[in-house]
């Protein structure tokens, strides 16, 4: 569900990929540089920006035109990848054969055409998100097992938060754990049965140990 006006995709996400199809092209027109590594389609980005735009907002521009050095996104087969200018120039000097991707994995698309963030996308959620979540220290494992946040857990989360945005979750030392979907309102949380689901889990830290290593690289 998107929280953003449905024109503003469509307009940024078309310049964006302009602009990244021109920086591509004109910084790196060796064929060779990245093999079968490629900018995304206009569909494709729409696509990545209206799943970033559920979590962060607007902030996807921020995302690119950042204050070091521009970033942008690029796809090997399904993976999307979030790479620095300086991360594409380094990649000329591998040869294609022994390449195996270049910069952060965000997530990937799914065959119906969808698009899952990863775990390894949480660094980046966490820096632009618009809706927090807090769990209670006693709630911290039962969602790194890949459990649902509920009020029982909950112990804050952002003002006029709607239902089913995207929110990232954090322990009570402002540590990101990972992000989710809030099934609830904050203003419905309050009234809330204690066993009611607040966050549903979509990827947490703990991916990282249950041997998930192929699906998320």
């Amino acid at each position: 569900m998107s929280l953003i006006p449905s024109e503003w995709p469509l307009t940024y996400g078309r310049q964006t990929h302009i602009a990244n199809q021109r920086v591509c092209h004109r910084r790196y027109p060796n064929p060779r540089t990245i093999i079968k590594m490629r900018p995304l389609t206009e569909e494709e980005t729409k696509t990545l920006f209206l799943k970033l735009s559920e979590y962060i907002g607007k902030n996807v521009e921020k995302m690119i035109n950042r204050t070091d050095e521009r970033h942008c996104f690029r796809l090997m087969k399904d993976r999307c990848y979030y790479i620095s200018e300086t991360q594409m120039k380094a990649a000329n000097n591998i040869s294609r054969d022994n390449l195996l991707h270049v910069g952060t994995c965000i997530g990937k698309f799914t065959k119906s055409g969808k698009f899952r963030l990863h775990i390894t996308a949480l660094e980046y959620l966490s820096q632009y998100a618009k809706y927090k979540v807090w769990v209670k220290q006693s709630s911290e494992m039962s969602f790194l097992y890949g459990n649902h946040v509920t009020k029982n857990g909950l112990a804050r989360m952002t003002e006029n938060t709607p239902q089913y945005a995207g929110v990232v979750v954090y322990n009570m030392q402002d540590i990101a754990l990972g992000f989710g979907v809030a099934a609830q309102t904050t203003e419905y949380c309050q009234t809330l049965e204690p066993s009611g689901n607040v966050v549903l889990h979509q990827a947490d830290i703990g991916d990282y140990l249950r041997g998930l290593e192929d699906d998320m690289f």
